[in-house]
Order: structure tokens, then C-alpha cells, then sequence
């Protein structure tokens, strides 16, 4: 008997069509999930869980691959659903709480700072006064912002403030800014994607503008063995303790690294198309051999 694995994501895509093959490999049925779809039902002594195409018992395991956007109320449902299959036994690649440090640039930022990680300076706050004397400072000291969503991926939302600007309003920003020291003469950044603590795969971005993200026209460059690179993102994933990851890095006007920010459901085509790995194999394997094995070997013995 085949395990059952959830792919959790609205848009399957190319990513889902290389996870269906991997997990292929692996005698694993994949069914593509919606947590748009997904709800509790408390009545009686069942699991509680409402998965669609998996109403005769829970996935053997889940692979998220995206949780969509809604308000705060959808949102906090769609990670308790993550959070009650892992409380069940079921393992989630990556979990929810892995992904809240994570979609949370904040908590991100404040992660990395308790373990030390070098960052791009960065501050948080609900406080438009507050926001506005940050920026008063840094303008002041010759430097520039960059204003982001606290909730946001791909390059969407990203607003850059020269000396004449004013912050945008903070409603713009759902009530939160967050802001980013820029790194000036930086005119490419790195993506490093981890896997189990380990860099398998980087790659430069180059924009086209001063947005690097590859969703945003950036150009993808292979890098082969940079230990200083790899070493610092694995050890910003180490830091929001994930199953995988891409972390984006730059180099700081001094010539040190820094990371940017961290994504707990990076995409990989770009990276793919130049690194020579087969990435969303690498990802598979990883979840058999952790998580999925004993479970198959339940199933096959059965």
C-alpha cells in the first residue's frame, strides 16, 4: 500500500508537477490540497480535521508548498490546521510554526537577532511617529529605507525612500511598518536554498531595477561552493529551526554578509534552470528519509 501525501497549495504548477514526479519515485500517491478547503468538525470521536480527499482517515504526511493570504481570522486557520495534523502524528514539511517565524518578516528579523545572525538593520512598529523619526535618522546619517508588507513574498509591496520621500501611510502597510536599512552599490543579492541544515543549491539575482526577486525579472547566475554564503544560511535556517528554506543574503556596504530575509515556501525554478540539482528531488528525499520512511515501512508490512 502507497502513503498518501498532501500537497498543500492553491496553484500546483511546475513545482507541483516536479514534487508529483519525486514523490512518484517514492511509491507515494500525492493529493493537491487546498487549506482554503480545509475546516474542523468537533462533533463526535473522529480527528476533528476536514481534508478534502482524505475523508477515510489523515495524509500520511504534508508538504506545503503555499498558505494563502485572508484575513488574520483565515489565516490563523489555515496554520491551526497545520499545527493539528502535526499535534496528530501527521509531519508537515515545513510546520506551521516554522512558517509563522517565517511569513512574519518581524518575527523573522527578531529571530535572527537573538541568534546573532547578521542582518540587514531593521526596525518594526505600529507607531507612525516612531517610524517617522527612523527615517528622519537614517536620512539624516546618509542612508536610504526600504518599506515592505510584514506579510509579503516575491518583491510584491517593496517601496524604496530617497531623501525627498515621506513614508507612504501606514494603512498602506496594514498598520505595520516595516522597514530595512538599503544596502548601497548592491546591485545583486544571493539565494541559498537549505535542506535539512544544509546549502544545497545558490544562486546570484540580478534585477532589472533594485528588486532582485526573480518573480520580478531578476536574472538567476549559479554559485558553486561559497562556504561563506552557505555556512550563513544555514545557520539562519538553523535559527527558525525549518525543514528547508531560501534564504536571500547580501553584501553590506563594510563587505560583510547579511541576510535579507528568509522564505519558508521558496519557489526554485530560476534556481533550478541554473544550479545542475534537482532540487525538488533533494526535497523529497529529505521528507522520505526523516519522516516518511518508518511510516512506509508500517504500510508495506501491513
Amino acid at each position: 500500500m502507497s502513503l498518501r501525501v498532501a500537497l498543500v497549495t492553491d496553484n500546483p504548477g511546475w513545482h507541483g508537477a516536479r514534487l508529483r514526479e519525486a514523490f512518484e519515485r517514492h511509491n507515494c500517491e500525492l493529493r493537491m490540497v487546498s487549506l482554503r478547503d480545509c475546516s474542523f468538525d468537533l462533533q463526535g470521536s473522529g480527528s476533528g480535521l476536514c481534508i478534502p480527499g482524505f475523508e477515510d482517515g489523515l495524509p500520511d504526511g504534508v508538504f506545503v508548498r503555499g498558505v494563502p493570504g485572508g484575513t488574520l481570522e483565515q489565516v490563523v486557520l489555515y496554520l491551526d490546521v497545520l499545527h493539528a495534523l502535526k499535534m496528530l502524528g501527521v509531519p508537515v514539511y515545513n510546520d506551521g510554526r516554522a512558517i509563522e517565524k517565517s511569513v512574519d518578516k518581524g518575527m523573522t528579523s527578531l529571530l535572527l537577532h537573538y541568534a546573532g545572525i547578521a542582518a540587514v538593520p531593521t526596525w518594526v512598529t505600529a507607531d507612525s511617529e516612531q517610524a517617522a523619526g527612523i527615517w528622519a535618522r537614517e536620512r539624516a546619517s546618509g542612508h536610504r529605507l526600504v518599506v515592505k508588507p510584514l506579510f509579503g513574498s516575491q518583491g510584491r509591496g517593496l517601496k524604496r525612500l530617497s531623501r525627498n520621500h515621506r513614508l507612504p501611510s501606514i494603512e498602506q502597510y496594514q498598520g505595520v511598518y516595516y522597514l530595512q536599512r538599503f544596502v548601497q552599490g548592491a546591485s545583486f543579492d544571493w539565494r541559498v536554498f537549505v535542506i535539512n541544515g544544509r546549502a544545497v543549491a545558490c544562486m546570484q539575482r540580478r534585477g532589472r531595477s533594485w528588486i532582485n526577486n526573480v518573480a520580478q525579472g531578476g536574472t538567476c547566475i549559479a554559485v558553486v561552493n561559497d562556504r561563506s554564503l552557505e555556512r550563513l544560511a544555514e545557520d539562519a535556517a538553523a535559527a527558525l529551526d525549518m525543514d528547508y528554506a531560501g534564504v536571500d543574503l547580501i553584501r553590506g556596504a563594510e563587505g560583510a554578509l547579511q541576510v535579507i530575509e528568509i522564505n519558508s515556501i521558496p519557489a526554485w525554478k530560476g534556481l533550478q534552470a541554473v544550479c545542475g540539482v534537482d532540487i525538488a528531488q533533494s526535497l523529497v528525499d529529505d521528507f522520505f528519509a526523516r519522516y516518511l520512511h518508518c511510516r512506509n515501512m508500517v504500510a508495506v508490512s501491513a
